[in-house]
């Protein structure tokens, strides 16, 4: 059964950007993760340890929101790449948005956001 694991619009507040300010003040952020994969066996099994649990990509997350970087870009890569290796049998692919709510930036918006896909 193949499907996808979602976690969605998770708050944080982190110290990510360009400018100092936003490393040294924060934003708030909202991260978004879609893991495909195959959860036949624990479904069939009703076994959390055979399938992407979602509680830890929130921990995945928030441990990589807590590292500063320049971009957001970067920040959803490593999001990526630890969860494809802590489940490198069962991922098949996926997608993290990582947005930032307020940027330092003129105009009216809601965010900006990197969408990463592997």
């Amino acid at each position: 059964m193949k499907g996808t694991i979602e976690v969605n619009n998770l708050k944080v507040t982190a110290y990510h950007g360009v400018m100092e300010q936003e490393r040294v003040v924060g934003n708030r952020f909202e991260v978004t993760v879609h893991v495909d994969c195959d959860f036949d066996e624990a479904a069939r099994r009703d076994d959390v340890d055979l399938t992407v649990n979602y509680a830890e990509i929130v921990d995945i997350i928030n441990d990589e929101m807590a590292k500063t970087s320049l971009l957001i870009e970067t920040v959803a890569r490593r999001i990526a790449k630890r969860i494809s290796d802590r489940w490198s049998d069962l991922v098949t692919g996926g997608l993290v948005r990582v947005a930032k709510i307020t940027p330092p930036i003129p105009g009216q918006m809601d965010s900006v956001a990197v969408v990463y896909r592997w």
